[in-house]
């Protein structure tokens, strides 16, 4: 049945914590730490070392608020880079039975926690976000603005880019968190036994890239054109969300890249049980023997 050495840890298996959730779950919290310090430098302490403003009172929700959609967003871009990469190694080799190597395994195997950690994250957001309103900083800021707008004998403040920016900003974001729903539902055990492999494929596959482009289309909205604003780059800082669009534009260009006719049909090929011909032997022709070509590249 194996070897005896096996044993031990076969043993120990009831007794494992998680163990397929220890690397997405420090990811994760790297990813969370990383953000929120940045976020921390840039939106609280550059404000108070630069103009003397006291912005502590924005490190429980504001800053955690910006920090959580780049985790989700970063966290979502890395359950489909795996996938990319795979793709072009089959390209490469030309056959689908050699073995990835060992980070590769690992990280494909690790997807469905990476994809419900930044389910997770996207969720927070959403709660955080609807949370905004109800605090007391944020009704001080609206009756300032209300006080400033009759001061300066300001009838209308309607600016109609502002308007559609922040009206597109939420339509996709509720449809991003929408696709992440459905893919966090079809991820459940009891779930995808219901469907088969090619609806399974259709949903984590076809609509995780919707997601991820309605993701990184929300951020794009909530950046606007504040990535060519020079004042955005405080301590000489970019705004977060031009670090964390690099990594999905990347998977997303990557994907259209094997989208490609040429590089679609090779992979198609590939994945079906095709292998590239390697070795072409010539041989001198025998007696009785019509063809001295000998091909040996499916050997």
């Amino acid at each position: 049945m194996g070897l005896l050495s096996s044993s031990l840890e076969i043993e120990n298996l009831p007794l494992y914590l998680f163990p397929s959730w220890r690397l997405p779950l420090l990811c994760t919290l790297f990813l969370f730490i990383f953000f929120y310090l940045y976020n921390f430098f840039r939106d609280v302490l550059q404000p108070y070392v630069m103009e003397g403003k006291k912005a502590f009172y924005k490190m429980p929700i504001e800053v955690v608020n910006v920090t959580l959609p780049s985790v989700a967003l970063v966290m979502l871009a890395l359950v489909y880079l795996p996938g990319v990469f795979a793709a072009i190694l089959q390209l490469w080799s030309g056959t689908k039975y050699n073995r990835f190597p060992n980070w590769l395994d690992r990280w494909l195997t690790s997807r469905k926690q990476l994809g419900l950690c930044s389910f997770l994250c996207a969720v927070l957001h959403a709660v955080y976000s609807l949370c905004l309103p109800l605090r007391k900083s944020a009704r001080f800021r609206l009756v300032n603005m209300a006080y400033k707008q009759v001061k300066a004998s300001v009838d209308d403040s309607w600016v109609d880019e502002e308007v559609w920016r922040m009206e597109l900003y939420l339509s996709v974001g509720i449809m991003a968190l929408g696709l992440l729903c459905l893919l966090a539902v079809t991820s459940l055990p009891s779930v995808a036994n219901t469907i088969n492999w090619r609806e399974f494929s259709f949903i984590q596959s076809t609509l995780g890239y919707c997601a991820l482009f309605m993701a990184t289309a929300h951020t794009l909205l909530y950046g606007w054109n504040r990535a060519f604003d020079l004042r955005q780059y405080r301590f000489n800082m970019p705004p977060t969300f031009v670090l964390v669009l690099v990594l999905p534009f990347l998977v997303l260009l990557s994907r259209l890249a094997l989208c490609v006719p040429c590089a679609a049909g090779r992979l198609r090929k590939v994945r079906r049980g095709w292998e590239r011909s390697r070795h072409i032997r010539f041989t001198l022709p025998a007696e009785g023997c019509h063809n001295g070509l000998e091909d040996v590249s499916n050997v």
